[in-house]
């Protein structure tokens, strides 16, 4: 089965059994040029749909914003730098911070 088949079968297994959060920064009408199968998307998106809150959030990315004036190499530099911090370099052992 294909990644959409799998997401279809879970959902329909929840449906109407427990509570499922889902995120997602595609619009609906997106899903099908991911999912690749317009009825396959139309029978999910109706699953999900059903009985449900849908919150949309619109704003400044969180990450974003924190990256802001910072190039990737320095943001991939400080991010190794607290992993070499995290990791003892000589047992190999993560110590705590």
């Amino acid at each position: 089965p294909t990644g959409a088949e799998l997401l279809f079968e879970t959902f329909s297994q929840r449906y109407e059994r427990g509570s499922t959060i889902i995120t997602s920064n595609l619009p609906f009408e997106d899903w099908t040029s991911v999912l690749g199968s317009e009825r396959l998307t139309g029978a999910l998106l109706d699953r999900l749909t059903h009985h449900v809150s849908i919150l949309t959030m619109n704003g400044d990315s969180y990450r974003l914003k924190q990256s802001a004036g910072r190039s990737r190499s320095a943001a991939r530099a400080e991010q190794n730098q607290a992993i070499a911090e995290i990791v003892d370099p000589d047992t190999g052992e993560i110590t705590p911070t």
